[in-house]
C-alpha cells in the first residue's frame, strides 16, 4: 500500500484528493494536510464582501466531507519536506504542525510515497506597509472571514452615504507584483451594484487602482475577444464597463504604503502620488507559504526545490532569457519536480517559468507588472492531470501519463458585475490558450474562435448556477465526478 500526501485543500488540492479517493482510495492511503478546517469556494467571496452571501454559503467543513471517504484529513500546516528521508528514516517525509485546537503546535513527520504540493499562496500583505485587514488599513476578499469584514465596513460606508455624506472607495491591487486582478475586478462592480441598489451611488466616488499596464491585462498580457462578430481588446472591453458605471481608474501603479485614509503609490514613469480613501479593498501579492526542504544529511536544499519567491520548481524551463525569447513551450506540462519523480506541485504552489504580461520597471527600478494567474479552472485541470498520473504510476507507469499545460488549455471566467436575479450581470469570457502561443496563433497569441466574451443577465445566472454546481461537486455529493471541474 502506498501513501499519497496532499498539502493543501483548496481548489487544486481538494480536486486531487477527490479523484484519488475515487480511483485508488480502496487500495492506497490518501492523507490531506491543510491548516484550515473549512473549504472555501473563493470565487464567491466577492458576494460575501457585499452582503449578498454568508460565510456558510461559500464554505463547508473538510473533516465532515473527508470523513465519508477514505481520505485521512489532518488539520495542520506543512513546515518542511525531506524528499530523500533522513539519517533516521529511509522514507521521504513531510513535517507538519497541527493547527487543530486540541493538538495545536504539535509536530509530526508524515512519510509519503507520492507528494502533491497544493498549498496555494501566502497572502503577502507584509510586502506593502499598511496593507491588509490584520495589521493595515485595507480590507480583503481573499478569505471568507476577510470578506465578512469587508462587507461590515462597506455597510458602514453605505450608512454614511445615506446620511448625505460623500465617500471615496478604492479597489484593486496593493502591490506592483500582484496577481488575481479578477477578484478585485468582480468586487468593484458588485460594490457599484449594491450602492446603486441602496440609492447612494451618486454620493460615492469609486476608483480602480491596478498594477496592470492597461485595463483588461489580468496578468495574461492582455486579451482580444470576439464579440458581436468583431475583435475587441480587453482594454476596450474593461474601459467600457468602467465608463458605463462612472468608475475612475489608475493603472501602472505600485502601492508603496497605506496609511489610514491615504494610499501612497508610484507609477511607471517614476512619479509618486497619493490617493485618499474612506474604504479600500486591495488584493495582496502572493508568495509561497515558506516550506523548507532538506536532504538526507539534513542540509538545507530549499533553493534547489523552490524559487526565491517560495513556489516549487516543476518541469518548466526556468532558463533566464529576454522577454522576446520567452515561449509557450517554457510552461510545465506534468508538474513533476525535476529531482524527485514522486513530488508534484499544482495550482498557485508551482513556480511559473516567467511572467505572461511583459515585465516592466518604473523609472526608479520598481517592478510594476501583474504576475501570472493560475487559479480556478487551470488549478483544477492540473490537479486532475496529476491525480491521473499518480494513479497510473501506482499501476506501473514509469513517468507521468497526463499533462495540463497552461499553454495548451483554455479557461472560462464568469466575472460577476452585480448580483441580482433580474438586474444582475456578469462578464463571461473564455481564452484559449491561457498562456499565449504566438507561434501557433501569430495575430493575437490565441485561437480567436475559442476566445470570446459577452456581458449580461444570462452570465449572472450562469455564475450563480456554477456556484452551486461546484459546491455540490466539492462536497462529493452523488454523481459529483460526472460534473465538469
Amino acid at each position: 500500500m502506498a501513501r499519497i500526501v496532499i498539502l493543501g485543500a483548496g481548489i487544486s488540492g481538494h480536486t486531487a484528493a477527490r479523484y484519488l479517493s475515487k480511483w485508488v482510495g480502496a487500495q492506497h492511503e490518501i492523507v490531506v494536510v491543510s491548516p484550515n478546517a473549512k473549504w472555501n469556494w473563493i470565487p464567491s467571496n466577492i458576494w460575501v464582501g457585499v452582503g449578498q452571501m454568508t460565510e456558510e454559503d461559500v464554505t463547508f467543513d473538510l473533516a465532515e466531507v473527508y470523513g465519508k471517504t477514505s481520505v485521512d484529513f489532518r488539520q495542520a500546516k506543512a513546515i518542511s519536506i525531506n524528499p530523500e528521508g533522513s539519517a533516521e528514516s529511509a522514507a521521504p517525509f513531510v513535517t507538519v504542525e497541527y493547527t487543530l485546537p486540541s493538538k495545536a503546535g504539535v509536530q509530526e513527520n508524515i512519510t509519503f510515497d507520492y507528494l502533491i504540493n497544493a498549498t496555494g499562496p501566502k497572502l503577502n500583505f507584509g510586502a506593502t506597509e499598511g496593507l491588509g485587514p490584520e495589521h493595515g488599513h485595507t480590507v480583503s476578499v481573499c478569505t471568507a472571514g476577510h470578506a465578512l469584514e469587508a462587507n461590515e465596513k462597506l455597510q458602514a460606508i453605505i450608512d454614511a452615504l445615506r446620511a448625505g455624506e460623500r465617500r471615496t472607495l478604492v479597489i484593486g491591487t496593493g502591490h506592483g507584483m500582484c496577481t488575481c486582478q479578477g477578484a478585485a475586478f468582480e468586487y468593484i462592480y458588485n460594490v457599484d451594484h449594491v450602492l446603486r441598489e441602496a440609492g447612494v451611488r451618486d454620493k460615492a466616488r469609486i476608483v480602480w487602482l491596478s498594477n496592470e499596464y492597461e485595463l483588461g491585462d489580468f496578468g495574461m498580457g492582455g486579451i482580444h475577444i470576439k464579440r458581436g462578430g468583431y475583435f475587441t481588446s480587453g482594454k476596450t472591453f474593461a474601459e467600457s464597463l468602467m465608463v458605463e458605471r462612472g468608475i475612475e481608474w489608475i493603472t501602472r501603479a505600485h502601492v508603496k504604503k497605506v496609511e489610514a485614509g491615504k494610499i501612497h503609490y508610484e507609477i511607471l514613469d517614476g512619479s509618486f502620488h497619493e490617493q485618499e480613501f474612506d474604504f479600500a479593498m486591495l488584493i495582496p501579492p502572493f508568495a509561497g507559504v515558506g516550506l523548507k526542504a532538506y536532504n538526507k544529511a539534513g542540509e538545507d536544499i530549499t533553493a534547489q526545490v523552490f524559487l526565491p519567491n517560495g513556489f516549487m520548481k516543476v518541469d518548466a524551463d526556468y532558463t533566464p532569457r529576454p522577454y522576446i525569447e520567452w515561449s509557450a513551450n517554457d510552461w510545465p506540462r506534468t508538474y513533476q519536480t525535476p529531482a524527485y519523480r514522486n513530488i508534484f506541485a499544482v495550482g498557485i504552489a508551482f513556480a511559473p517559468p516567467h511572467l505572461i504580461s511583459k515585465p516592466m520597471q518604473s523609472a526608479n527600478g520598481t517592478p510594476i507588472n501583474p504576475a501570472p494567474p493560475r487559479t480556478g479552472m487551470p488549478s483544477a485541470a492540473m490537479a486532475k492531470a496529476v491525480a491521473m498520473s499518480i494513479r497510473d504510476m501506482l499501476n506501473g507507469a514509469d513517468k507521468p501519463t497526463h499533462t495540463a499545460s497552461m499553454a495548451e488549455m483554455g479557461a472560462a471566467c464568469v466575472a460577476s458585475t452585480g448580483s441580482h436575479v433580474f438586474k444582475g450581470t456578469a462578464a463571461t469570457m473564455t481564452v484559449f490558450p491561457v498562456v499565449p502561443d504566438y507561434e501557433k496563433y501569430p495575430a493575437y497569441g490565441r485561437d480567436m474562435d475559442l476566445t470570446f466574451g459577452e456581458i449580461g443577465l444570462a452570465g449572472h445566472w450562469m455564475k450563480y448556477f456554477l456556484h452551486h454546481t461546484f459546491l455540490y461537486q466539492a462536497k462529493m455529493r452523488p454523481g459529483w465526478s460526472i460534473l465538469p471541474d
